[in-house]
């Protein structure tokens, strides 16, 4: 379900593009410290994108560097960790983790079981660390399962579900930025779920899977769901825009006005080609 939420580099300099891996680096740098290579093997663009918002709103102390890396030997690149890195790291591994382990109960798939358990012990000491965190991730999958065993059509039950469940990791401080954030994350959350719906469409319906979109099919669909993609990025982008963010803020609104529809538009390409081409076929007749 994660990995839609991402930098569109057209809309950047090479000096964002740089600062983005940057931060990119320093999560990878600290899941292999922190967790090793299977901690390192979690990384993903979400949880850079929560990085650098908390990192733009609260302006850490950085730490930075240049090094060469394992899976970059080459050449070296530089890396910016802050006191936000550790954070991002841990949810991104406790997401992962349970992850696996829905998937382990959903499918009995014995490599996302192992996958799990190679995960736990660094699992529990996210855990000792962010319990309440931890038990809103653990509680967001359970109710999700829950909602997906009892296929649930109406889309707006699992996706609120997923939204309050990534609404929950953006708050770091109760302060007085706990609501924007709580609602940027809570609808951008919604936004990964009903994209990741569209994109798992095809192969869903072909398998007999479950996905709420199904019962939205029918003369109208395509406009429908960017019409709620659309509202809903609307929401967290709003929510975005009261933060007082400066620093890095521009790499921000790459993701959220731009990146995180890239997806989107390559699936919609690729929906509308078969029928595209039976056009041109007919017009050629």
């Amino acid at each position: 379900m994660f990995g839609y939420v991402t930098v569109n580099p057209e809309a950047l300099t090479q000096a964002q593009r740089d600062r983005f891996q940057a931060f990119y680096c320093g999560l990878c740098r600290c899941l292999r410290r922190e967790y090793g290579l299977k901690g390192q093997l979690t990384l993903s663009f979400d949880m850079t994108f929560l990085l650098i918002t908390l990192s733009s709103l609260y302006e850490p102390e950085e730490q930075s560097g240049v090094e060469r890396c394992a899976p970059h030997p080459r050449k070296k690149h530089a890396w910016v960790e802050n006191e936000f890195t550790a954070y991002a790291a841990d949810m991104n591994l406790a997401l992962a983790y349970h992850k696996l382990m829905d998937d382990w109960a959903d499918e009995r798939n014995l490599l996302r079981r192992a996958g799990a358990e190679v995960l736990k012990r660094g699992y529990r000491r996210v855990e000792e660390r962010w319990g309440e965190k931890c038990a809103a991730i653990e509680k967001g999958v359970r109710d999700l399962g829950a909602i997906e065993k009892r296929r649930e059509m109406d889309i707006d039950a699992p996706a609120n579900c997923f939204g309050e469940l990534l609404g929950e990791l953006f708050v770091y401080r109760n302060d007085q930025w706990e609501a924007p954030l709580r609602t940027m994350g809570a609808y951008l959350g919604r936004f990964i779920y009903v994209m990741d719906a569209y994109d798992d469409l095809a192969a869903d319906e072909k398998h007999g899977a479950y996905n709420p979109l199904t019962a939205l099919k029918g003369e109208g669909f395509e406009d429908t769901v960017e019409n709620a993609l659309t509202m809903l990025i609307g929401r967290s982008t709003q929510a975005f825009e009261v933060l007082p963010l400066v620093k890095d803020v521009e790499i921000l609104r790459s993701v959220l006005y731009s990146g995180v529809w890239a997806k989107y538009v390559s699936v919609r390409k690729k929906r509308e080609a078969p029928a595209q081409a039976e056009d041109r076929k007919g017009e050629q007749q």
